[in-house]
């Protein structure tokens, strides 16, 4: 049975990242690849590692988080999945709760811009009948 292997260049070129990208999640030691002299070997598991992180990354989540949850996962793998899920979702509804605080604020500053440029055409519109009638 062949083992799949993916270089670094394969992997970039399939998630659209840069080869530092990747060689930076290694040292976060989010990835372990194989050598071979100076050539990096990345085997399946660093493959859907890789994928795990940018969706992560994606979604709000630091490379330590992501770590931890590698981590909880390699510690004991069915334990390890519970207490990977419970920390995602700790992790997941403290994110939810501050893009949902984000998304007020946005929606204030859009009422608050909308109501300086509707001032400011009203203005304008003052101005411009003002310069007309002196005309």
């Amino acid at each position: 049975m062949t083992v799949k292997s993916y270089s670094i260049s394969e992997l970039a070129k399939e998630f659209d990242v840069t080869a530092r990208a990747i060689r930076l999640y290694e040292e976060s030691g989010l990835l372990a690849p194989e050598r071979d002299g100076n050539r990096r070997i990345y085997r399946e598991r660093d493959r859907v590692r890789l994928r795990l992180t940018l969706r992560s990354k994606r979604i709000g989540f630091s490379l330590a988080q992501v770590k931890e949850m590698f981590d909880l996962y390699d510690s004991k793998p069915v334990e390890g999945e519970k207490q990977q899920i419970l920390f995602l979702l700790d992790i997941m509804d403290k994110r939810l709760d501050e893009l949902k605080l984000q998304r007020e604020e946005l929606e204030l500053t859009v009422v608050d811009i909308e109501s300086v440029c509707s001032r400011a055409r009203d203005s304008l519109t003052e101005l411009e009948h003002t310069l007309n009638k002196s005309s």
